[in-house]
């Protein structure tokens, strides 16, 4: 790893401080080479580093057991609010490949392609190719109408949306566009160890076919609902509303625990009652509490609409998964139109 002035001068001094006393007692080490393939070296697996759990599932899918597929934010963390350690760092040094969804989610990724420079691992944006959507989508659309409330709105999410570019990173919650992000992961790893890229492609087909019947069951279940529109805590479920014909009506940003101002909760709860909203979602992540107190103003119930940041681990003790997590939003959103 070579490591120029730039790099340094690119992350904070704590950070360096950490860091060249780890490089430093690795300096006999030799790690993970960028463009090794399985079998070659001292290992026969592939060491990839993905930034969330979608990612992890995605590539653990593709690469099969061709690859040691690790997550650098742990169960049960926020990842909008999470940052790198100088160790998370150097794990992302000694990978062969970096996954990470993009959209501006990891607000931390210029940080560390900086101070990796051209010599880290094979970096791979698994959004690439995606129409991304303005972070600013539902506040236009449920806000436009009140200029002087809007305002206040704005300036209240722009210093949150300043962290992802504007932009709404949460792709991975269309089944429609997991499969762009898959295809994209799967293009990568053939890449990387092009001997193996047939193993890919079948490992890729194989869960993209449980994608699509998926996708296929969001288009048919929620295509003759009652209502379109649905109300949640946590404006992130842009992707799927946009792809299945819904309507997102958030409370808070596009971060979870981003608090909504008084307007905006007026704003809700005038909708809700206005158009009879029997359920209102939220998430495990945080407290329910926002949601809780629009049901109670409207007497409706509150239900999950879990955003699959990371599963909790007695999901995954249960053995579930991306594809069974999305099928139990599937059945709540369907349950929740049809009221």
């Amino acid at each position: 790893m070579k490591w120029n002035k730039r790099n340094w001068l690119s992350l904070p001094a704590v950070v360096v401080l950490s860091m060249s006393t780890m490089l430093a007692g690795c300096g006999n080490s030799t790690p993970a080479a960028t463009g090794t393939t399985a079998g070659e070296g001292s290992t026969d697996k592939l060491h990839i580093v993905t930034s969330f759990y979608p990612m992890q599932e995605f590539t653990s899918k593709v690469a099969g057991d061709l690859a040691d597929v690790q997550v650098l934010i742990p169960p049960g963390t926020e990842p909008h609010d999470w940052e790198p350690t100088p160790q998370d760092i150097a794990k992302i040094t000694e990978a062969d490949m970096l996954v990470y969804n993009g959209a501006g989610l990891e607000s931390w990724m210029n940080q560390v392609q900086d101070a990796i420079g051209t010599d880290g691992p094979k970096m791979v944006e698994a959004s690439k190719g995606v129409q991304v959507m303005d972070g600013y989508h539902e506040e236009e659309e449920h806000e436009g109408e009140e200029a002087h409330a809007g305002e206040e709105d704005h300036a209240a999410e722009e210093g949150h949306d300043h962290d992802h570019g504007g932009m709404d990173p949460h792709v991975w919650l269309s089944p429609k566009q997991a499969q762009t992000e898959v295809r994209n992961i799967e293009a990568s790893l053939s890449e990387l160890a092009p001997d193996h890229a047939a193993d890919f492609k079948k490992n890729a087909d194989a869960y993209l076919a449980e994608l699509q019947k998926l996708d296929t069951d969001y288009k048919t279940d929620l295509s003759n609902t009652k209502r379109k529109d649905f109300i949640t805590q946590h404006t992130a479920f842009g992707y799927l509303a946009r792809d299945y014909g819904l309507t997102q009506v958030g409370i808070s940003g596009l971060s979870p625990e981003e608090e909504p101002t008084a307007a905006k909760m007026a704003e809700v709860i005038d909708f809700a009652k206005k158009n009879n909203v029997k359920t209102i979602f939220f998430e495990t992540l945080v407290s329910s509490k926002v949601a809780d107190t629009i049901a109670n103003e409207v007497g409706a119930q509150t239900a999950v609409l879990n955003p699959l940041e990371g599963l909790t681990s007695e999901q995954a003790t249960a053995g579930e998964n991306y594809i069974s997590v999305m099928r139990e939003n599937l059945a709540a959103l369907t349950k929740a139109l049809n009221e």
